[in-house]
């Protein structure tokens, strides 16, 4: 009895020093990005290109909030568009055929959200109760805690802190594409303070061997943005 006793002892003692390495973990994350100044801000547009297989497509993203957001890519001179409204998204792609505005599934939000830096949160997943750690891994050759979100709809976001940094430098998840599930990968890096706010500058992403890579190149915060950008017109 007494050999069961402490065997639940070491085991609560290990639980709650893995609890509190992860919340030191966040904390850390949190002012190493100045989560408390983004959290202030209002809005943010984001201007900038996504590069991939050759082709280089202008890219801006509106965000409000906490959780509205729309994302305006080009290619051949037609807009591919994808808004949230706090309630609803839809898709617009005219490379499909139709330029009628399409409901997103339940999958398409939650993607959708990812890329909302006020939705999208460490410091959130914690709060909810939603971050978990996933032991360590090595990012670029170097040492990186590795955190598992389950986010809303049961869907998984790993994520991966560097140790010397504090800074997010991969999150990898899986997305439904056509009734198929594709991993992502996502490498995050040249990170750069503007108005308080850092963020990652240069993204690369890939999946199934493709790979496309986000460039921003401007950031602007607390401008005004009208609700009326995230209608679908």
């Amino acid at each position: 009895m007494k050999k069961l006793f402490l065997a639940i002892v070491l085991l609560l003692a290990v639980v709650a020093v893995n609890a509190q390495s992860l919340e030191d973990i966040v904390k850390k994350y949190s002012a190493a990005t100045k989560q408390d100044k983004l959290a202030s801000l209002k809005t943010m547009k984001i201007t900038g290109k996504m590069s991939m297989m050759g082709m280089e497509m202008p890219v801006t993203m509106w965000m409000k909030n906490p959780n509205k957001i729309k994302t305006v890519s080009s290619i051949n001179g037609q807009d591919i568009i994808s808004v949230f409204d706090g309630v609803k998204g839809y898709q617009i792609n005219p490379m499909t055929g139709s330029s009628t505005p399409v409901e997103m599934t339940p999958d398409q939000v939650t993607q959708t959200l990812n890329s909302n830096y006020f939705q999208n949160s460490v410091e959130n997943y914690l709060k909810k109760g939603q971050l978990a750690m996933a032991g360590d891994e090595n990012v670029n050759n170097k040492p990186a805690y590795k955190l598992k979100a389950t986010i809303e709809g049961g869907n998984v976001v790993y994520l991966s802190i560097d140790k010397a940094t504090n800074l997010l430098v991969k999150s990898s998840t899986s997305v439904n594409q056509g009734g198929m599930s594709i991993t992502v990968d996502s490498f995050l890096n040249d990170y750069k303070e503007t108005n308080g706010v850092l963020l990652p500058m240069r993204t690369v992403s890939s999946a199934q061997g493709m790979e496309f890579t986000i460039t921003f190149d401007k950031v602007e915060v607390d401008i005004p943005i009208d609700d009326s950008t995230f209608k679908v017109k």
